[in-house]
């Protein structure tokens, strides 16, 4: 289960296709990989949270910091803009859903969110993200039979489905 955990680990890419295939040939429930992939998230948090008050720390006496951190608060403002002055926790859990964790714990710290409430947040929204991206991966693997096709797939579907879908929906506003 270590291997599948450490998949789960990875902050960006293929971590959760890979370990979803991998937990599969281990006969690994469903259940279990969720409860793996919300224990790595639970991790991440108490690894990232005290990296990024670093990082604004030293973003107050570094110039190349500052401009990482001045570039994060712009990402940051320009993400959360389209929800209002005081995004909803429902909205905070949809900016984490669509976009990612760290995204998502930013926009809950610049709603005025604390560490345990804006992790929750963040995490829930990680949680549904998991939980589609699990069910498409065991679902066209059942289909293909083939795990690295069913992960190559599901990759490139996870990065150029949401280009497609902003396209398409600002095509119609």
């Amino acid at each position: 289960m270590w291997d599948v955990f450490l998949l789960f680990s990875i902050p960006v890419g293929g971590g959760i296709p890979a370990g979803v295939l991998l937990a599969k040939t281990k006969g690994i429930s469903w259940i279990a990989m969720t409860v793996l992939y919300f224990a790595s998230d639970v991790v991440f948090a108490c690894i990232f949270e005290p990296t990024m008050k670093f990082i604004v720390v030293a973003g107050k006496r570094s110039p190349a910091f500052t401009r990482v951190v001045d570039a994060f608060k712009q990402s940051t403002q320009k993400t959360i803009s389209k929800y209002g002055l005081s995004p909803s926790p429902f909205s905070l859990v949809m900016i984490a859903f669509g976009v990612d964790p760290i995204t998502g714990r930013a926009a809950t710290v610049a709603a005025g969110h604390g560490f345990l409430s804006g992790w929750t947040l963040a995490i829930i929204g990680d949680m549904f993200f998991f939980l589609v991206l699990m069910s498409s991966t065991l679902w066209l693997n059942n289909i293909l039979g083939d795990g690295t096709w069913t992960a190559i797939i599901v990759m490139v579907g996870m990065m150029v489905l949401p280009g497609l879908i902003r396209r398409v929906r600002d095509r119609w506003h």
